[in-house]
């Protein structure tokens, strides 16, 4: 604890006081790019790896970046930052990232692992449609290379699943937000945008742009497509 006490004075210190100015201009308001469905696993840092300043990340993190499908019955904490960050900030992107080696999928795959965590098995529940995905179409593959198929497949199921929230649908419809699935690859630093077109994660280029080569490990040349996703942006 006391790292994070004296990381906390450090701040006070060198980071505020430099730019008093820029953190008065946030107490008036806050006008973010994109909001950030991340993993809430301690290496996956969405401001750091965006080089994001305070006010451009609208972030949300859990187990696994998960959406839960749009329950009216029994709303989630992510249902309902996510409404409040289109329908009262006006956000035009939202970003589903996951990242490699991802304990999360790790345990969706393996749920046995979860047996004395009845909450996180639970949790995982969200994350089965892209287990059985990756049950059915990669089983031939070994161990850690099912496990980053599957993070992938589950940044493609959770924009899926974002879909069923109304407040994304109209927003959708209306043309007023983007959809972007991004994987995080954590032994390079490197970020994998999902094409559409190509049914692949390429990586991101310093223009926006992505290039042809993809991310490893996934969809062969022989392997079927992946779910063409409206409104996902390419």
């Amino acid at each position: 604890m006391q790292k994070l006490i004296s990381g906390i004075h450090k701040f006070q210190d060198d980071v505020f006081a430099a730019r008093r100015d820029f953190f008065k201009k946030l107490v008036d308001g806050q006008r973010p790019q994109a909001v950030f469905v991340g993993c809430s696993d301690s290496r996956m840092v969405p401001d750091l790896i965006c080089q994001a300043d305070p006010g451009e990340l609208f972030v949300v993190r859990n187990a696994g970046n998960i959406v839960a499908p749009y329950n009216p019955a029994a709303p989630s904490a992510e249902a309902a930052t996510i409404e409040y960050a289109l329908k009262g900030l006006g956000i035009p992107n939202v970003i589903v990232c996951g990242h490699t080696r991802c304990g999360a999928m790790q345990a969706a795959l393996h749920p046995d692992g979860t047996a004395a965590m009845p909450a996180v098995r639970q949790w995982l529940g969200h994350a089965a449609a892209a287990a059985e995905v990756v049950g059915a179409c990669y089983a031939h593959l070994e161990d850690d290379a099912r496990w980053g198929v599957m993070v992938q497949e589950n940044v493609l199921t959770q924009l899926e699943h974002l879909r069923t929230h109304p407040a994304v649908a109209a927003a959708l419809a209306a043309g007023a937000v983007k959809l972007h699935g991004w994987v995080y690859k954590m032994e390079t630093g490197q970020v994998f945008a999902y094409d559409p077109q190509a049914g692949q994660f390429l990586p991101l280029l310093r223009d926006g742009g992505e290039a042809v080569v993809p991310l490893p490990a996934y969809r062969g040349p022989d392997a079927p497509r992946t779910r063409q996703l409206a409104g996902l942006a390419g």
